[in-house]
């Protein structure tokens, strides 16, 4: 397929899984407490989406955690040899969807456990989002299109919004 027609294969990123692409894809995500980060480098097309559901997993190789998936993801990039400042990284998720907890706990919840492990090592390789849409209480939608970096994020409460400084694919 070509990076300009608008037809683009798309693939469900389910929980626990990571997709790395040279090709241009529609990956589809459904986010609650779970993190997603997008990494995209524009002038190779080469891209990375994760959707981790838990925070740590130690010395676990399983995509299922935050921690794993990010330190594949930056390893992917190197591989290719490409600067960490040149990769266009976006987070995504980490709502407390079932917790009524008071600010003062909310650091126990898994979705701010995720957002802060996945703020921690993106600041630990060296990789600053250039776009976030995180916390809150109601889960996300997420269309990332390989051929662009383009993210779309639709709340589950009904409502379309696009972050700050992510295009719109529409």
């Amino acid at each position: 397929m070509n990076r300009e027609g608008s037809l683009l294969e798309k693939i469900y990123l389910k929980p626990g899984e990571l997709i790395v692409s040279e090709e241009p894809v529609m990956i589809t995500t459904v986010l609650g407490s779970c993190i997603s980060v997008t990494m995209f480098h524009p002038r190779t097309g080469a891209a990375a989406i994760c959707h981790g559901m838990l925070p740590n997993g130690g010395k676990s190789d399983s995509f299922k955690y935050v921690d794993t998936s990010l330190l594949y993801m930056a390893r992917y990039f190197k591989r290719l040899e490409i600067a960490r400042s040149e990769i266009q990284v976006k987070l995504f998720g980490g709502a407390d969807m079932f917790n009524n907890a008071q600010p003062s706990v909310r650091n126990l919840t898994v979705g701010w456990q995720n957002i802060s492990v996945a703020t921690s090592c993106l600041e630990e390789y060296g990789l600053v989002p250039t776009a976030s849409d995180v916390g809150g209480k109601k889960g996300r939608k997420l269309i990332f299109k390989t051929d662009t970096g383009g993210v779309f994020i639709k709340k589950m409460s009904g409502q379309d919004r696009i972050p700050t400084g992510i295009p719109s694919y529409r």
